[in-house]
């Protein structure tokens, strides 16, 4: 599994710095990367978050409707702004604070954003299934995220 997980995470690169290496907006790149990933494989939500004061505020996703912000240092997403460093979480429900968008969600990966040294977003991925995101997945998101 995690030799196909690594072969499809090599074509998603490829695709997604495709269409956003000749587009400057980066709403359009955050929409387009958020299909482009949640498309690929099929994951429960796939999207991302942007620093707006205190908050993370809701911004481009594909699935259902999300949780439109989120304190900083509060649940996966805000507990990642505040570490500054990629959350994988096996279990959400064994997360200490954990914000519960949809029942449905299951496990989470959340990836930081930095323009230096501040993150200015996250990317936030959640599956139906326990367990979905391992270290391949942390290396390729983090790597598609310095893209954007």
């Amino acid at each position: 599994m995690s030799n196909d997980k690594e072969i499809r995470y090599q074509e998603l690169y490829k695709q997604i710095e495709g269409i956003v290496s000749g587009e400057s907006d980066q709403i359009a790149n955050l929409a387009n990367t958020a299909a482009l990933i949640h498309e690929a494989f099929g994951f429960w939500w796939t999207g991302f978050y942007l620093v707006k004061g205190e908050q993370l505020v809701l911004g481009p996703f594909q699935g259902p409707v999300a949780c439109t912000r989120i304190p900083y240092g509060k649940g996966v997403c805000g507990s990642t702004w505040q570490r500054k460093e990629t959350i994988v979480v096996p279990d959400v429900h064994q997360f200490p604070g954990h914000i519960a968008c949809s029942s449905l969600s299951q496990s989470e990966i959340v990836v930081p954003m930095f323009d230096g040294d501040s993150v200015y977003a996250v990317l936030d991925i959640d599956s139906k299934e326990l367990a979905t995101f391992d270290e391949t997945d942390k290396v390729w998101l983090e790597k598609i995220v310095t893209l954007l």
